[in-house]
């Protein structure tokens, strides 16, 4: 008869240890098991020991051994099996007392290499050399390493030393604007533009990220210069001037250009009545077209008249030079009337809802609120123009268009100054459609601004001028005629 007994042993930890040449060496890494089976068979009187590890680790083949312990005799009893288990429970102990001998051992010399290493990047700092970041790093080696600032050092000299040195003349030179403006559209854009440090880097200050945004409208440069100058990646100069067009848009512009109310427009009107003769007249209208890389959808709808890619800014202003009314994004094929039409002032100002009503007899005519246009335009009673010149034109007429095109130089100044100043909008641009859209929009407000704080603008900034569209439908002429009798009048 033969009787079967099984014992298992379980172990956590690794074992290692050489028993003989007849045992394997045994080296586990992770969880193992240890199963002796002891087959005694009464008619052979042969005991068979089966050793199995087995663990969940694929990395290794853990083999089975196969061994015979002794050979007994036909009258072996199963105290002869007994002493044998005991046999192998004791070496099975003195292997997990050599293995937790061996690990303790690594851990000791492991631990003393760490601290001879802490002790050698002590005495560095200690000598004077510039290794905080490395010992900020392993300070206390043994723990979680504390994070650590990984960006890449660059060259800040020109920022850091050079710019503070600045004058006001070479403030607004650079940057156009001086320190109070400066600081003062830095304190506008706080909320939106500001950062906070991490545990991973250092935020770049907004006053920084603001002047970088403005280098990058005042002169139109490449990322990458921009980059250099100011010791920043490309992808820093990037994120800076998207997000500032983006404040920009949102609290700079709605202040800055922004449509008048009843005392506003009487002030507007008046000013332009006193200093060109033109009564009822709040403003000027005039497009300029803004260059553009082609874009990869609908390119040729952006390309216009004049060979090249763009898309249209179209804006009104008061006889100060200042912008109250913007629109900005179509593409540069459109005609200038075209774009007026998809303008919200073309639907605001035809339905009756843009202009107060303020009438005023001009000529025998009741004449309300208007805005000056060239011939690009078509003739409202809201938007007065030149008669064209067909070599028809009498004493009066001529006398008209000369008041009128004196009194609408005012735009094609401002458009001049607005792209003298950040002459973004005068090179082609390279960025993505609405991303220039909003460079435009907020290249606008800064004019506002600039224009406001009184700040100086060089004649050398001046855009060259630009060409005027012809050949737009006439429409009302009563409101016109009256103008022409009312300015041959006096």
């Amino acid at each position: 008869m033969d009787q079967l007994v099984l014992l298992r042993i379980s172990t956590t930890r690794s074992a290692s240890a050489t028993l003989g040449t007849a045992w394997p060496r045994w080296a586990l890494t992770g969880p193992a098991h240890f199963m002796l089976r002891f087959h005694y068979s009464l008619g052979t009187g042969v005991v068979t020991i089966v050793t199995q590890c087995r663990r969940s680790d694929a990395a290794y083949n853990c083999r089975d051994v196969i061994f015979n312990a002794t050979q007994l005799t036909k009258h072996a009893t199963l105290e002869d099996v007994d002493a044998i288990v005991s046999l192998f429970l004791c070496l099975w102990c003195f292997i997990t007392a050599r293995r937790n001998t061996f690990f303790r051992k690594r851990r000791l010399i492991a631990r003393r290499n760490r601290e001879e290493a802490h002790g050698r990047l002590m005495a560095i700092a200690e000598s004077g050399r510039d290794y905080s970041s490395t010992t900020q790093r392993y300070s206390k080696l043994g723990r979680r390493r504390r994070p650590c600032v990984w960006m890449l050092d660059r060259a800040t000299e020109w920022w850091g030393v050079i710019v503070p040195s600045f004058t006001d003349t070479q403030l607004v030179e650079n940057f156009r604007m001086s320190e109070e403006t400066y600081v003062y559209l830095c304190n506008k854009l706080r909320p939106a533009m500001e950062r906070q440090d991490t545990a991973f880097r250092k935020c770049i200050p907004l006053k920084k990220r603001v002047a970088i945004a403005l280098w990058k409208l005042a002169t139109g440069s490449e990322y990458r210069s921009i980059g250099h100058l100011f010791g920043v990646s490309n992808t820093t100069v990037c994120r800076c001037v998207q997000d500032f067009c983006a404040a920009a848009e949102t609290l700079l512009v709605p202040e800055l250009i922004c449509s008048p109310d009843r005392e506003k427009f009487a002030e507007m009107a008046g000013y332009t009545e006193n200093r060109w003769g033109l009564p009822q007249c709040v403003g000027a209208i005039d497009g300029s077209h803004i260059p553009i890389l082609a874009p990869q959808e609908y390119h040729c709808d952006y390309f216009n008249r004049k060979g090249w890619h763009s898309i249209i800014l179209q804006g009104v202003v008061d006889g100060k030079g200042h912008f109250w009314n913007v629109f900005a994004g179509m593409p540069g094929s459109l005609h200038d009337a075209r774009v007026l039409r998809l303008s919200s002032l073309w639907e605001l100002a035809s339905r009756g809802n843009y202009f107060p009503p303020c009438t005023r007899n001009i000529g025998g005519v009741n004449a309300g609120y208007y805005i000056l246009g060239d011939n690009a335009y078509p003739l409202q009673n809201w938007l007065m123009k030149t008669f064209p010149d067909n070599r028809q034109l009498t004493a009066e007429h001529v006398i008209y268009n000369k008041n009128i095109c004196r009194a609408r130089v005012v735009v094609e100044n401002a458009f001049g100054r607005l792209k003298g100043r950040w002459r973004c909008l005068m090179k082609r641009n390279d960025c993505d459609v609405k991303l220039v859209k909003s460079m435009v929009l907020t290249c606008c407000a800064l004019h506002n601004l600039c224009e406001s704080h009184e700040e100086a603008y060089d004649d050398e900034w001046d855009a060259p001028a630009a060409a005027v569209a012809q050949g737009a439908e006439e429409g009302v002429t009563e409101i016109r005629e009256g103008l022409m009798r009312y300015l041959n009048s006096n």
